[in-house]
């Protein structure tokens, strides 16, 4: 395993960030594992050097906080390791991705960013987690109805407080972030050092302003979906979007709406193609993509299965020109903005 610092910090985290998702309660999702099934897996990834995990109070209803407590509990040493978390979506068994908690019919105050609710879900998340801090603190989605001076004042409480040593946001307008960095940087307040955002070799809009933004500002680049949701492993058919997938892709609706299109198969060809060239699978050349691109300190991957690991391992160790580099970006063609909700 290879190492870097997240962004500007002083924090040394693996190049590869095991995403916590895929681990809790199938109860949440029927592709989740349960505590059997993800022990296995993340012992792996210790074994590996992994050193970053990240997860959300949301997943698995806070089940998959603490599962994750647990087991790096058992595995790791506290000061060794990176927690990563995230606050915004309620704690709830019908929480639904991609629909903004506003149209959702959830209790007053159980979700967003306002400083009633930063409070509550930090204690709630440490506590589970079985921790007393954790590493880094991020925002799961922008909040339109609470004001970033209260949110940002709150997370700035939250780290003077101990429970926090960095905070974090994900997916969001590259305005929203430039001005919640203002606005710390206005009030004295902590600044984000990471964003968390929707990146890969197969949706690329977030080259336009947000990755510019990030290098600008030191701020370290964790990408979620490396992989496009399984896309680009190379095993999806044109005609069968369920074909070669997991459990997972064959009920994700975003992604067979997505990565469907003609022109990202020719990314799957070009990728596969050379792939073959440099003995690999495409899953890890689709990971050293992400790894040789200006900014990205490390995806965050999700592992369902132990050769899962081999790709995403052998992608830190493998070496692209920049005219490979280059060569499977060729023929992009945008795609809707999608991530942000």
């Amino acid at each position: 395993m290879k190492y870097t610092r997240l962004g500007s910090t002083g924090l040394n985290v693996s190049r590869l960030c095991l995403g916590m998702m895929t681990y809790g309660t199938p109860e949440w999702r029927p592709w989740v594992l349960d505590e059997a099934a993800s022990r296995p897996l993340v012992k792996r990834a210790v074994e590996l050097g992994i050193n970053f995990f990240d997860t959300a109070d949301t997943y698995s209803a806070g089940e998959s906080e603490v599962l994750t407590g647990k087991l790096l509990g058992e595995f790791c040493k506290r000061d060794e390791i990176v927690i990563a978390t995230k606050v915004f979506f309620p704690v709830s068994m019908e929480t639904k991705f991609g629909t903004h908690t506003s149209a959702q019919r959830v209790p007053l105050n159980t979700h967003g960013l306002s400083r009633k609710r930063i409070f509550h879900a930090i204690d709630a998340s440490l506590k589970r987690l079985n921790t007393d801090y954790v590493d880094l603190y991020q925002i799961h989605r922008w909040d339109p109805h609470t004001p970033i001076e209260e949110t940002m004042e709150a997370l700035h409480d939250v780290v003077k407080a101990g429970k926090a040593r960095y905070i974090g946001a994900s997916s969001m307008w590259a305005w929203q972030f430039a001005k919640a960095q203002q606005v710390a940087k206005e009030n004295g307040w902590t600044r984000f050092v990471s964003m968390q955002n929707h990146y890969n070799l197969a949706y690329r809009e977030e080259e336009r302003e947000m990755l510019p933004l990030c290098r600008e500002q030191g701020v370290g680049v964790i990408p979620w979906s490396p992989l496009a949701r399984g896309f680009l492993a190379g095993n999806r058919a044109r005609d069968d979007k369920t074909s070669g997938a997991t459990a997972r892709a064959k009920t994700d609706d975003l992604a067979q709406h997505l990565y469907y299109r003609d022109s990202d198969f020719a990314t799957v060809e070009r990728l596969k193609a050379m792939a073959a060239q440099r003995g690999v699978s495409a899953a890890t050349l689709a990971y050293a993509w992400l790894l040789h691109q200006p900014g990205v300190t490390g995806p965050i991957i999700g592992a369902s299965k132990m050769p899962q690991f081999d790709d995403a391992a052998a992608a830190v160790e493998l070496k692209l020109s920049a005219d490979e580099v280059k060569a499977l970006g060729e023929g992009y063609e945008p795609h809707p903005v999608l991530g942000h909700s």
